[in-house]
């Protein structure tokens, strides 16, 4: 038996209790899964009709998911493999899933089933109510289903007291171990240069042309001008697939199918490209974590995912080092604008690519936040934040929601909403419960840039191959040091053993003000 063990522990493998764990958290995925692609349905494909049905079906499977997962002896095995992996390398991929497992357990087993029911047909049901209103423009129609999911969601935090704030389990669930506090400082930071930027900015709001953008551009054009690029990129097709939503996203089923969904605008050329390569982002990583570590569910407090990430902070630096990092960049139009002039040549056939390439990156005070320029997106995620913030400690009413949004936007981007649908009703998050996520965009933003660096660093021609057209040792690089890992690491020491750093916004800072220096002459 010793010498069995020994060999286990030489091999990286462990003993009968670990198999045991592995086989009880994939049933527990495997319920996750099948909530996920009724999610993926609700949003793409599910006639209007189904919504009371999809609301229920989608509350049993959280609930069994939930019951399977909190069980005793689901505990018990636990416990018995962490004996197991316990002299084993703490960077093994088994002890990275038990440790994982024990986080989210210990977690979720400080909430009832019986809210998980509650609280997915909640959201269920406020989807739908939020897709009609948001259609009408007409919050009104919203608000009671917004102050159900309010509701559960204050329940949901009264199961982790006592707290700094009723904000930070929130936090916690898709940010392990952030704290409102530490989130305020990070926009103290980002307001204080941003703001100001932006205001030198509008000063020569002239210098930059974007009008031909604002042509028409041939929906199907786009799409599958879009499909090219992410193609090229590194998303397996075999693996996944592209449609229409109201709101782009990304679901992790499995490994094998890692599903986007993105929208198009007939007269703004560029939100459908880069919805598509911003997706791509987060589903590249869900291809690429590990064998090893499929089937491990994300089931920690409200959440119910079979993705198994680090955090949604890494997952969105990933779609947005491809969206902005890559999408916008001087290299990459050097290699992709001839393709695209082909495509759209009485749009763009006289337009040059420096043109083209400060066009993309044109700063403007706009109303919508996936639509919005590098410099301005983390003031729309700074309103996003309060507001959510204040409606959890009990300081707005949900009746007082589009007011306080006017409000915001005006004092952050000098600019007030003409009706509730470019307004309050924008975002999907609050009809699906996510409170706590929008932080994880401004996160997602920094981390990107930390990442970019050392990304830099050790591939010195990056910007070469980039303007070839060849993403093959990015993708490389962000599959061995990222997305292989999955959620084995926290976030934070995630971060932390790629670059050497902690959380640390002064790079995404230095970044911003110098891109937009240039492309606006500011001194």
């Amino acid at each position: 038996m010793a010498g069995r063990l020994a060999e286990q522990k030489k091999k990286g493998t462990v003993g009968e209790h670990f198999e045991k764990l592995r086989e009880m958290a994939g049933r527990v995925f495997d319920l996750a899964s099948a909530s996920d692609l009724l999610s993926w349905d609700m949003q793409t494909y599910m006639p209007p009709g189904g919504a009371d049905g999809r609301a229920f079906a989608m509350a049993t499977l959280a609930s069994l998911a939930h019951e399977l997962f909190v069980r005793d002896d689901f505990g018990e095995t636990l416990e018995a493999a962490e004996s197991e992996v316990k002299d084993l390398d703490p960077d093994s991929d088994e002890a990275g899933i038990v440790a994982r497992l024990r986080r989210d357990f210990d977690k979720t087993r400080r909430v009832p089933s019986d809210w998980v029911a509650v609280s997915l047909r909640t959201v269920g049901l406020a989807f739908n109510a939020w897709v009609a209103a948001r259609q009408a423009s007409d919050f009104a129609a919203f608000q009671p289903h917004m102050e159900k999911v309010l509701g559960v969601k204050r329940s949901y935090v009264s199961f982790f007291e006592p707290y700094d704030s009723p904000y930070d389990p929130l936090l916690d669930d898709y940010e392990p171990g952030l704290k409102l506090a530490r989130v305020r400082e990070i926009f103290g930071e980002l307001r204080e240069v941003q703001i100001p930027l932006v205001q030198a900015i509008s000063e020569r709001s002239d210098a930059v042309d974007d009008s031909f953008l604002r042509l028409p551009y041939d929906e199907q054009a786009q799409w599958d001008f879009g499909l090219d690029v992410i193609r090229d990129l590194g998303y397996d097709f075999e693996r996944g697939r592209q449609d229409k939503a109201p709101h782009p996203f990304s679901t992790a089923l499995n490994r094998g199918d890692v599903r986007i969904t993105n929208r198009v605008s007939p007269n703004h050329f560029g939100s459908a490209l880069f919805g598509s390569m911003h997706e791509a982002g987060h589903a590249i990583y869900s291809q690429g974590i590990a064998p090893a570590l499929d089937r491990i569910p994300s089931l920690s407090g409200s959440t119910l995912e079979g993705a198994h990430d680090a955090s949604l902070g890494v997952q969105e630096s990933q779609s947005r080092m491809l969206e902005n990092l890559v999408g916008r960049s001087r290299a990459f139009w050097t290699a992709y604008y001839p393709r695209l002039q082909a495509v759209f040549p009485e749009q763009l056939g006289d337009v040059e690519v420096d043109t083209f390439y400060r066009a993309i990156n044109k700063v403007a005070r706009s109303l919508i936040r996936v639509e919005a320029d590098e410099a301005t997106y983390n003031l729309h995620l700074l309103l996003r934040f309060e507001i959510e913030a204040d409606l959890i400690e009990g300081n707005l009413a949900v009746a007082d929601l589009p007011e306080a949004w006017n409000s915001k936007m005006e004092e952050y981007l000098g600019i007030t909403p003409p009706d509730d649908r470019r307004g309050v009703l924008q975002d999907i998050h609050w009809s699906i419960g996510l409170f706590g996520y929008f932080p994880t965009y401004t996160i997602g933003n920094i981390i990107s840039v930390q990442l970019w660096q050392k990304l830099n660093a050790e591939l010195p021609d990056l910007e070469a191959q980039i303007s070839r057209g060849n993403f093959t040792e990015l993708v490389g690089w962000l599959h061995e040091n990222v997305h292989r890992h999955g959620g084995k690491y926290e976030p934070m020491d995630l971060l932390k053993r790629i670059t050497g750093e902690e959380l640390n916004a002064k790079p995404y800072l230095e970044y911003l003000t110098g891109k937009y220096s240039e492309i606006y002459g500011l001194s």
